[in-house]
């Protein structure tokens, strides 16, 4: 299981977040998203441990505190939802679905 880490500086790196979480234990990995569009750090990361007690341990000892001038958020990260495969969703609008705004005569 992963550990949720929320309200980062973006000023943030991987290994900063490593260097932290090495306190707690053995540091699995880090996964720090971006913006697609600009490329900065998105404010929120994903932590692994090497064990249930290290990632407890984690949790209990940087949930609140203080970070980079930020409170860190930190909790068992939940199961991502399964959107599904749609996309944009909502079909459409407007128009009443009358065919684009324009009438055709044969």
């Amino acid at each position: 299981m992963s550990i949720y880490v929320g309200n980062l500086s973006y000023e943030i790196a991987q290994d900063d977040l490593k260097q932290v979480f090495a306190e707690y234990g053995t540091v699995k990995g880090v996964q720090l998203p971006t913006d697609r569009e600009t490329g900065r750090v998105r404010g929120f990361a994903f932590v692994e441990m090497e064990t249930d007690a290290e990632e407890t341990a984690a949790i209990e000892g940087l949930d609140g505190a203080e970070w980079m001038g930020r409170n860190l958020k930190v909790n068992k990260a939940k199961p991502r939802e399964d959107r599904g495969s749609s996309f944009g969703g909502g079909g459409r609008r407007g128009n009443n679905g009358g065919g684009g705004g324009y009438s055709r005569r044969y």
